[in-house]
């Protein structure tokens, strides 16, 4: 994590990474003179600063979880001492002395963050979750005094109302108000009792989300299902192949588990024919943090609910939402829920259309059922089938995860001029063997951009979903410090001697995540705290990217077949493109589901919500299709209950569709189309390097040139435009 900005956010980052990127710029430097002065004093590989080769790299073969409470204890009692000396300088408060001081304090615990975070997200232990719920007040303590220190807050509140301010670069201005609105955002006005009690539940938060975290996790780990070979009727042999080795990994040799994560539950339910055991798997996983038992989370939510609400209130605000959006794009909780609302009657609409259909299919078979959940996505496969002729399994045949890496190389080469080189195993250390390393070069001048680390297999101890995250990010002002840059993802591993196959689904996570990597590694920007994201803007470059997979020179350059090699067959490809919105109100609606109860969550009196009843009641009141669930239930919705980085905030994902898709028109309708050149540029110039340094809705009206407009959302998705939205 980078420098003061680390400080801050320390218990957001360090409480789990929820959300599907972990770019809460989790980066270290190896630059800070008084931290790594001190740090020479003693022996502990996580304080130190980064050795080796590419300007110093972490020591992932030397991380030992004995290390890991001394030294988060010795990093915030270094962070804090140069804190001190900052809010305690007899000079006069200027950009440099202050903000600039500011943002290369905390180094030495940046880098303890960093193995943190690889322990807290990919290989988590019960000895770990010890240590977390140990720690995690304790770091929310030492945020909380950041944050509260009175002099420092004077110090940076007198640089951003100085004259000074109008004679720094727009970086420095932009960096200068992030730090006091950070500041002033977080609690720092605050006085007496109202400040105490600030603190106080920001340490009870701390504690709440670990243990809903945690919670989770175990679940997921705890609740697996095992089947015999009288159960694998209408499995892919990959996934069956995989689930034996899951089992066998489990000690159940001879069986098959389908473990209680996405990446096992959506393809059995999507190709199982045994309708019982789908509807078993379907519930165990919707009902992770469900189960009435001590990892029930139903009670967690209630009292974070109700400290969230307390907390905005000690600063004046009416509710969370409130709060939170403040400094986003969509400025209030009103604008967030017009956006879903404008979007919701189609996307409900079009699944009472899905489910019509896979109905037909089901009465035609004679099965004598009424769909449910659980048939959702394998009648929805009979359908894709017989209106399109796709079958998923087949082009899962061309869909071989090495070749889709080398695919987005070729899109980084070609949009961002970045060439990927293989390090040689051993010579940049890693976490587990399943990483590999990649350097990053500029393709002309071989310039060295970074590093690329890859973690993509599932296994116990990791955390479900994807994400991406950093290690280090780009910044000049102190010395120039190039970017460690990391994807990871639980693709399930095919076996011994075979390619890994993935659903297109899943390639398009793959994409997407890079799209993550490559906006930490195209950065152009001065300062760390020029790498904080806007939770609604964030994830739209990473979206962006996605559509580069169904460009014709990714298509017949990389989706060969895995045993043959042959390109896949173009009528293939079409039907692909045909089938391009098929299930979309499937997908936007168990998505908005969430985005809509999150907002709900936090514009309604907490003491009024009961969350299971709560859930039921407000999707009710939506219409929500009976046969759909949110795509995160409440008692398992992490993006959202086990840290704040994404809480009021779900939304941001379709407020970033909308600029996606707004900017993939332009590419559409570019001369060289999406490997325009010109508009490359331009993207790279305006909606990748810059990153926080510029206010997302400037930087994308440079790129376009104007706002973006949710009728092409309307469009990508195949819904109807309504009049009122039409250009």
């Amino acid at each position: 994590m980078h420098k003061f900005t680390a400080s801050l956010t320390a218990a957001a980052v360090v409480l789990g990474l929820a959300g599907c990127s972990g770019n809460s710029e989790t980066t270290a430097s190896t630059k800070t003179p008084v931290a790594d002065t001190q740090t020479q004093q003693f022996e502990n590989p996580l304080l130190k600063p980064y050795q080796g080769p590419y300007s110093g790299v972490p020591a992932f073969d030397s991380m030992q979880l004995a290390d890991l409470k001394p030294a988060l204890e010795k990093g915030m009692e270094l962070n804090l001492a140069e804190i001190d000396d900052i809010a305690n300088n007899p000079e006069p408060p200027t950009f440099e002395n202050t903000i600039a001081a500011m943002e290369r304090a905390g180094d030495a615990l940046g880098r303890v963050f960093t193995y943190y975070g690889i322990w807290s997200a990919n290989k988590s232990s019960p000895e770990f979750r010890e240590i977390q719920a140990e720690m995690s007040p304790k770091l929310s303590a030492f945020s909380t005094k950041i944050i509260q220190n009175s002099k420092l807050f004077e110090r940076v509140k007198a640089v951003y109302e100085s004259d000074e301010l109008e004679t720094l670069t727009p970086e420095q201005q932009r960096v200068t108000w992030l730090t006091y609105n950070r500041f002033a955002h977080n609690g720092a006005t605050l006085a007496g009792e109202a400040k105490q009690r600030y603190g106080e539940i920001n340490n009870e938060l701390a504690k709440l989300y670990t243990k809903f975290s945690t919670n989770v996790l175990a679940d997921e780990e705890d609740y697996v299902t095992f089947i015999g070979e009288d159960e694998l009727n209408g499995l892919p042999d990959s996934f069956v192949k995989a689930a034996a080795a899951a089992a066998a990994e489990r000690g159940k040799e001879g069986q098959y588990a389908i473990t209680n994560t996405r990446s096992s539950m959506d393809p059995f339910l999507t190709y199982s024919t045994n309708r019982k055991l789908r509807e078993q798997v379907w519930r165990t996983y919707y009902n992770r943090g469900d189960n009435g038992d001590a990892q029930d989370n139903n009670d967690i939510i209630k009292q974070i609910l109700k400290l969230r609400d307390e907390r905005v209130e000690l600063l004046g605000y009416e509710n969370y939402a409130q709060w939170r959006l403040e400094d986003r794009m969509a400025k209030n909780p009103d604008n967030a829920m017009d956006l879903m609302m404008k979007v919701w009657p189609a996307a409900i609409a079009r699944v009472e259309e899905e489910v019509a259909d896979m109905q037909a299919i089901a009465d035609k078979e004679g099965a004598d059922i009424t769909i449910e959940p659980w048939d959702y996505r394998f009648y929805a496969e009979k359908v894709r089938k017989a209106k399109y002729d796709l079958d998923s399994n087949e082009v899962k045949q061309y869909l071989q995860l090495g070749k889709l890496r080398e695919a987005m190389f070729y899109v980084a080469g070609r949009l961002f001029n970045f060439e990927f080189a293989p390090i040689e195993a051993g010579k940049v250390p890693v976490f587990h063997p399943d990483v590999d390393v990649w350097e990053v070069t500029d393709k002309t001048t071989g310039e060295h951009i970074g590093l690329w680390y890859l973690d993509p297999f599932a296994r116990k101890g990791k955390r479900s979903g994807a994400w991406a995250t950093t290690y280090r990010s780009y910044t000049t002002f102190d010395g120039k410090e190039t970017v460690l840059a990391s994807n990871n993802s639980n693709f399930v591993k095919g076996p011994e001697g075979e390619p890994s196959l993935i659903s297109w689904d899943d390639a398009e996570t793959y994409f997407h995540e890079f799209g993550h990597a490559l906006h930490f590694l195209s950065a152009d920007v001065a300062y760390p705290t020029s790498h904080s994201g806007v939770r609604d803007y964030t994830e739209f470059q990473s979206q962006l990217l996605e559509r580069w997979l169904t460009t014709d020179e990714v298509i017949n350059n990389y989706l060969v077949h895995y045993k043959t090699g042959e390109p896949i067959p173009a009528e293939l490809v079409e039907k692909i493109k045909k089938a391009s919105t098929f299930n979309e109100g499937f997908k936007t609606t168990e998505y908005m589901a969430s985005a809509i109860m999150d907002l709900k969550y936090h514009t309604t009196d907490p003491d009024n919500i009961d969350p299971d009843s709560f859930e039921k009641t407000e999707l009710e009141k939506l219409d929500m299709p009976e046969e759909v669930v949110m795509r995160h239930r409440s008692p398992q919705f992490g993006h959202v209950f086990s840290g704040e980085g994404y809480a009021a905030a779900y939304y941001g994902y379709m407020w970033a569709e909308v600029l996606t898709a707004d900017a993939a028109e332009a590419f559409a309708d570019a001369p060289g189309g999406f490997y325009d050149e010109e508009l490359a540029d331009k993207l790279v110039k305006y909606l990748f390097s810059v990153r926080n340094a510029m206010e997302p809705a400037e930087a994308y009206r440079k790129f376009r040139g104007r706002d973006a407009k949710v009728d092409a959302l309307m469009r990508d998705r195949g819904f109807p435009v309504p009049q009122d939205q039409q250009q």
